[in-house]
């Protein structure tokens, strides 16, 4: 069970080292990366641990009785369900990451300044989200197969290069750098994890992942585009009282998820083409 959890749970190790190294760094770096932190653990949350409990036993049943084609099959449901999720959540952070710092936390002792560094932070960790969900759902892939020794020994070399990262981003970035190489480190646990569930030909891609993704750009393209242009068109003010701040971000959510599901449902995507059903 241990090793298991390393697997999965390296970039959480990381935050742990990164902490210690930004208490070397200026009054309140520790804070704005848990800031930052508190509000990426939502998403990574919510989906990555609901996806890895929806495949695993799938997973394991199909292992079980050696039935590769619905192996590969699910992988590419769940590969293909967390970039429709995950995407979007990550633009979302980015592009909304001011007023969701300023809305949730910019009150009393946290000011003006601390709202920015703590935005920058979030930045950082959102460019890593769709690596810290994909590990969600790749390793599992090893761990129905009771291959346990393969997630931990890449979650080891991930954990080595982001503290490497570490060094090279701290000296200009600051708390930001230390933010950015968590981010960075995710995507290459996950990006490893791919290539070496490729290599062993324990997934192969179904057709149609060129225009899936194609589609999934121009959708996120219009929801960042259209959130970006109404926070500089439209009158926010991000430090008025409490109710009003919480009614403008509702509103930016509101309006980033309409712009994206409507883009997706322009370009020809269906609830019904993600139904776990179709890929049993």
């Amino acid at each position: 069970m241990g090793p298991a959890i390393l697997g999965v749970s390296v970039a959480q190790v990381s935050l742990v080292i990164n902490t210690i190294f930004a208490s070397f760094l200026q009054s309140g770096s520790v804070s704005w990366m848990y800031y930052a932190d508190r509000l990426m653990e939502l998403p990574t949350g919510v989906l990555g641990v609901a996806l890895g409990t929806i495949l695993l036993p799938t997973l394991s049943k199909y292992s079980a009785s050696q039935n590769a084609e619905g192996f590969s099959a699910l992988l590419d449901w769940g590969l293909r369900l967390c970039m429709l999720l995950t995407l979007p959540a990550a633009v979302g952070l980015g592009v909304l990451s001011f007023p969701l710092v300023a809305t949730l936390f910019m009150y009393r002792e946290f000011t003006m300044h601390d709202a920015l560094m703590t935005q920058g932070a979030l930045v950082a960790y959102a460019v890593g989200l769709i690596g810290l969900i994909l590990i969600k759902v790749l390793a599992p892939g090893f761990y129905a197969r009771q291959n346990i020794k393969t997630p931990v020994k890449v979650a080891i070399f991930t954990l080595v290069m982001t503290q490497l990262m570490n060094l090279a981003f701290v000296w200009k970035l600051q708390h930001v750098g230390l933010a950015l190489a968590i981010g960075l480190g995710a995507c290459l646990n996950a990006g490893l994890l791919y290539v070496l569930l490729r290599r062993q030909k324990l997934y192969v891609p179904n057709p149609g992942w060129a225009h899936f993704l194609l589609k999934l750009a121009v959708a996120l393209v219009v929801m960042g585009g259209g959130l970006w242009m109404a926070q500089q068109w439209l009158p926010f003010n991000w430090q008025t009282h409490g109710m009003s701040k919480v009614a403008q971000l509702s509103g930016l959510i509101v309006l980033g998820v309409v712009l994206y599901f409507g883009a997706l449902l322009a370009l020809g995507f269906r609830a019904r083409d993600f139904r776990r059903s179709e890929v049993d």
